[in-house]
């Protein structure tokens, strides 16, 4: 679901308490599904594959000048706001790239309104997820070190924008790798992140939507975990209306 919107069922908190279980269980289920199906295919995404020596391997690869300098292009529209980066970028930064592929959820803040008070809250989706390379900073670090609320680690930040950058570039650059996991029943999306600017990520979303409920039962939920955060629940209702993808297509091919 988009952060601006959302179903609210009325649920009781003995319910939400019960779907919040639900949730948890499927979302890990379904995370490492989708972490296994990476790691199979995990090769596809070696940024070697498109831009050669600029990755500090000595193997050269057609088209990899021209790769760089799109990169570099790319990179040099993001680097300022609001990370306060250098424009250049440098083939050290590429080569330090692990090809080890993180999974972390998606996150935004939302302000919960109730009767009695209002609570900005951190917001994470149970089947939506950002991938990327590894770096020194999650995607929580980045946004906390960028708006000030820790200490910065300027290299840390750099490597956060340069691996999200190649990782939508691999996207772009070898459409199959979206393809593939399309057929796999996730979707495939480039999206920007609240407080980062224009830096694009590449988020995979699972086939189950979520949900907030209503906001006094987010509120009453976080008073008593004493943490301002929550998890969108799973529409668990809709699971035996699931499609197939697959099937849907033939279906379409049969009609014309």
């Amino acid at each position: 679901m988009d952060d601006s919107g959302t179903t609210t069922p009325n649920l009781t908190f003995e319910q939400l308490a019960d779907l919040r279980e639900k949730t948890e269980a499927i979302a890990q289920f379904l995370k490492d599904r989708l972490q296994g199906h990476l790691e199979t295919i995990r090769p596809a995404f070696a940024p070697r594959r498109a831009l050669g020596k600029y990755t500090g391997t000595r193997d050269s690869v057609a088209g990899e000048d021209k790769a760089f300098a799109q990169l570099q292009t790319q990179y040099q529209e993001v680097c300022r706001n609001p990370f306060a980066l250098p424009p250049e970028l440098d083939q050290e930064i590429l080569a330090n790239i692990d090809n080890q592929i993180d999974v972390q959820p998606w996150e935004y803040t939302y302000e919960a309104k109730g009767a009695k008070e209002s609570k900005t809250l951190s917001m994470n989706s149970p089947a939506r997820w950002v991938l990327t390379y590894s770096s020194g900073y999650t995607l929580a670090q980045v946004r906390q070190a960028v708006s000030g609320l820790q200490d910065r680690r300027s290299d840390y930040v750099r490597q956060f924008v340069v691996n999200a950058l190649v990782m939508r570039f691999m996207f772009d650059r070898y459409p199959g790798i979206a393809q593939l996991l399309t057929d796999l029943r996730y979707e495939v999306r480039i999206e920007k992140a609240q407080g980062l600017g224009e830096l694009p990520f590449v988020t995979v979303s699972a086939c189950l939507s979520s949900f907030r409920p209503a906001d006094e039962l987010i509120l009453t939920a976080t008073r008593f975990s004493g943490v301002p955060a929550f998890i969108e629940l799973l529409n668990v209702d809709a699971v035996p209306t699931l499609q197939d993808p697959l099937k849907l297509r033939i279906e379409q091919l049969l009609l014309s």
